[in-house]
């Protein structure tokens, strides 16, 4: 299934606490339940004011509307072509 890294401009991302980032997250796993398995949530980074998330998924629409439905920024979506890892060179 194709990889999808989302950025989500989210101005003081960084200074979000524990409470906050779990009631995003659970709020966010709660949708994707409810959606199907066709869109997983992997993983995501947190920076000063992005939060940066990994999703498999069969199209950019569908984490569109993930996005929509959580109520969160969806601000690029970019489909991944390529993973280079260094252990491999």
């Amino acid at each position: 299934m194709p990889e999808f890294v989302i950025e989500r401009e989210i101005p003081g991302a960084g200074l979000l606490s524990e409470d906050q980032i779990r009631d995003i997250a659970l709020q966010s796993l709660e949708t994707l339940q409810k959606m199907g398995p066709q869109i997983q949530w992997l993983h995501s980074y947190v920076t000063e004011d992005k939060i940066y998330c990994l999703y498999l998924a069969p199209n950019e629409d569908i984490v569109r509307e993930h996005a929509r439905r959580v109520g969160i920024p969806a601000d690029r979506i970019a489909a991944v072509r390529r993973l280079i890892d260094p252990a491999r060179f």
